[in-house]
């Protein structure tokens, strides 16, 4: 069962989409309607967000995300390229050490940040992942940083940040099984699977309903695919993320020709439409979860 969205993760959601451009707020009324989330909520979680700064106003009274959120973009903007974002793995590893865990939203901020970049936890304040990532130790720094940083509180610290290579064998045997495996990849082959029953059902959907199922299950699946952990090819089988992406992409073009004529109607650009990754805007440090199979260029 696909997640319904709050008001406010709506508008978030809507709004991460744009890559350029506004958005009016009749057109998050109409999409919250398509939902079944009624206008007043809507309008109350703009106006919070804008005081919040989360979302920003234009000088015609149509809204974009604020720089605080948009700063997460390019985590959540890469989807497409998931398949191509690690490198030949070389055994080594990233680690983040963090002395002085704390408590309250600078901890969850951390922890979310590392989660979302596919850390665990080998021993307390003791994160590790595989350096497979393109780009290596100094692209995942800069990632971590931007990820962790709440809207309207201070920097929040990630940690130290550096290379790990030569565990002696029982170390690196415990490393490698810090992720459950056998569940990602069944996670992958489910996600993949629903994907592959919606397109069966839009296709006897009116737009509007075909509109709600394409946010809907489109943004669960995105949401998995924003958690991934990436792993190299030694500790998880590729295929079933390989599928998953292809499978997306192919249920993309089909949430996108389900949106066009909203988004026209509305004056949102969209000659190019990708989407963007999500991470739940209940549970994520920026509060950003784009849900809707579409990014707008």
């Amino acid at each position: 069962m696909a997640m319904q969205p709050t008001a406010r993760s709506l508008v978030l959601d809507l709004l991460s989409t744009l890559r350029r451009g506004t958005m009016p707020v009749r057109a998050l009324v109409e999409a919250g309607t398509i939902l079944g989330i009624e206008e007043n909520n809507i309008r109350v979680s703009v106006a919070r967000l804008y005081a919040s700064h989360r979302i920003e106003r234009d000088e015609r009274g149509r809204y974009r995300l604020g720089p605080a959120v948009a700063a997460m973009g390019g985590r959540l903007q890469n989807w497409r390229k998931l398949d191509s974002a690690t490198r030949v793995w070389n055994g080594h590893w990233i680690a983040v050490h963090q002395s002085k865990l704390g408590r309250g939203p600078d901890r969850r901020g951390r922890e979310r940040s590392l989660d979302l970049m596919g850390f665990r936890e080998l021993e307390t304040g003791f994160f590790l992942r595989p350096d497979n990532l393109k780009g290596g130790i100094g692209e995942t720094r800069t990632r971590l940083v931007a990820l962790v940083q709440i809207p309207g509180l201070q920097k929040c610290p990630i940690g130290r940040v550096f290379a790990v290579s030569n565990l002696d064998p029982t170390s690196d045997l415990e490393a490698r099984s810090l992720w459950d495996t056998n569940a990602i990849a069944h996670e992958d082959r489910e996600a993949c699977a629903s994907l592959r029953e919606s397109e069966v059902r839009l296709t006897r959907l009116s737009n509007d309903e075909a509109m709600a199922e394409s946010f809907l299950v489109g943004g669960r699946v995105l949401r998995q695919l924003a958690r991934h952990p990436l792993l190299p090819a030694e500790i998880l089988p590729p295929a079933p993320l390989a599928d998953l992406i292809a499978a997306m992409k192919h249920y993309d073009e089909l949430g996108r020709g389900a949106w066009a004529t909203f988004l026209s109607r509305h004056d949102v650009p969209h000659r190019k439409l990708y989407r963007v990754l999500p991470v739940d805007s209940r549970q994520s440090t920026a509060g950003l979860i784009p849900a809707l199979p579409t990014e707008l260029h």
